[in-house]
């Protein structure tokens, strides 16, 4: 039986374009008189990631296509939202009932691209990191160099789920772990074989986090101790299933 620990970290400052968000985490950790250990995963809000990383639109700035006009007078959005959503999109999945679900660059499909106007300064979108995994990668590599400590890293994001009523949070970047536990071929508590279990142990960190850091207490980081996982190069993408599996697209 594992026993996990996860410790909202306090202090962390307002994030801009440029800031070391590896460094500010760490930073936080002494400062709440942790330590960061081998084998911790730290669970990073994506909006501080993009922040640091300039992914900050000023609607002011953007102007809208006329595609973009034509379905924001049909859904009821902002012109200029619905601009953003469709540069930031390979597709559009979904349109109705005011909601736009898109298929993002990064291979996402959430909705409106997973862009964000909260938790930012007014007239400004917060858009997803360019490269989530390498964001991660980033970060997880900085924290390693400051305190000698391997660990694993997940930028995290609340999506929507079908069927489901509320929003989880979901690992969206990955480094330092397989995001996927597999027991397929491992007996139950019967000794029956499973064959179909494999976990999305990255998403349920993701989402256990979220426990912590909440939508309004501005805590953007948490460190989890004592979860088991594999040491491995894994990638948010692993989590994405793909087309010829998918019977919902």
């Amino acid at each position: 039986m594992q026993e996990i620990r996860i410790l909202p970290l306090l202090g962390i400052p307002e994030i801009n374009d440029g800031d070391d968000i590896a460094l500010q985490i760490v930073q936080a950790v002494r400062k709440d008189s942790l330590v960061i250990d081998p084998g911790d995963v730290v669970v990073v809000a994506h909006k501080i990631v993009s922040k640091a990383e300039g992914r900050i639109k000023a609607l002011p700035d953007v102007k809208p296509s006329s595609r973009a006009q034509r379905l924001a007078n049909d859904l009821g959005k902002d012109p200029r939202l619905v601009e953003l959503i469709l540069r930031e999109s390979r597709r559009i999945i979904r349109m109705e009932r005011g909601l736009l679900i898109s298929e993002t660059y990064q291979g996402q499909i959430c909705a409106n691209a997973g862009i964000d106007l909260s938790n930012a300064q007014e007239e400004h979108a917060v858009l997803l990191p360019q490269d989530p995994d390498e964001s991660a990668r980033k970060i997880r590599k900085k924290i390693k160099s400051i305190v000698r400590a391997d660990v694993a890293v997940i930028i995290a994001d609340s999506f929507g789920r079908p069927w489901r009523v509320g929003q989880v949070n979901v690992a969206i970047g990955v480094s330092g772990m397989n995001p996927l536990t597999d027991h397929r071929g491992t007996m139950d508590s019967s000794h029956r074989q499973l064959r179909a279990s494999i976990l999305a142990s990255a998403d349920e960190l993701a989402a256990a986090a979220e426990l912590v850091m909440g939508k309004t207490e501005n805590i953007p980081v948490a460190l989890i101790k004592g979860f088991r996982y594999e040491t491995k190069e894994g990638t948010g993408k692993d989590l994405l299933r793909p087309p010829e599996e998918d019977l919902f697209r």
